[in-house]
């Protein structure tokens, strides 16, 4: 449970910073509106992207199972938002209580066994678009059946909660790095000498997998300081 709630919390801080304090309502400090199913669906789209499923083209090219796990994490920060917007929405209770319910999920078992391995690719798109469908839906939204179908995402795309934690404690660094460098005004260098900002910091963390993220941080800041 630790893990599940470490990253809750750091969700919510995120959202904090980022949106201000009244997030949870549907609207940014900026006052512009926060639509999380709309993040969702759209990054799912994305992660997509990563399989060579167009038949007219790249038939042959391999899925970039690297760039599809980092999206598997930018869609985790947005199904944790939309989790605790719910939550505060129908007075369910706090990150805490979001916590104890993600971690008693029948699914969540699958993401606390080692995890090295990818599923067929077309599985995987069904699973991607099971989540899409499920936001998309009318109906009322079954947090439960998303959260599960997630977990399955992850187990299926060669993760397991201690690489899906450090992955997204590296992205959170990211996107406050991201934010205190010029991203909302449209500054931000996001390609770094060639590579994706996700790549570099995937990257730092495969080559030093006991980073503290302050010390990740300072690495984006030196490599992003050297491009001049």
């Amino acid at each position: 449970m630790d893990k599940i709630l470490l990253m809750l919390q750091l969700q919510y801080q995120l959202n904090d910073a980022t949106n201000g304090e009244n997030w949870t309502n549907g609207v940014t400090k900026n006052g512009k509106t926060i639509n999380w199913k709309r993040c969702v669906y759209m990054e799912c789209a994305e992660m997509i992207d990563s399989f060579s499923w167009k038949h007219w083209k790249n038939i042959a090219q391999e899925p970039d199972w690297g760039n599809m796990q980092i999206e598997v994490v930018d869609v985790w920060h947005f199904i944790m938002s939309l989790s605790i917007e719910n939550y505060v929405h129908d007075l369910r209770g706090g990150v805490e209580d979001l916590a104890i319910n993600f971690t008693a999920l029948k699914s969540f078992a699958l993401l606390q066994q080692k995890n090295h391995h990818f599923a067929v690719q077309e599985a995987v798109i069904v699973k991607v678009e099971n989540i899409m469908r499920h936001v998309l839906s009318t109906d009322t939204l079954d947090l439960n059946h998303l959260v599960a179908e997630f977990y399955d995402l992850v187990a299926m795309c060669g993760l397991d909660l201690q690489t899906l934690y450090r992955l997204y404690v590296g992205k959170n660094i990211l996107n406050q790095f991201r934010q205190d460098n010029g991203y909302k005004e449209g500054t931000y260098k996001k390609v770094w000498n060639g590579d994706e900002d996700n790549v570099v910091m995937k990257r730092i963390w495969e080559q030093n997998s006991d980073i503290k993220p302050q010390m990740l941080y300072k690495e984006l800041s030196k490599l992003y300081l050297a491009l001049g």
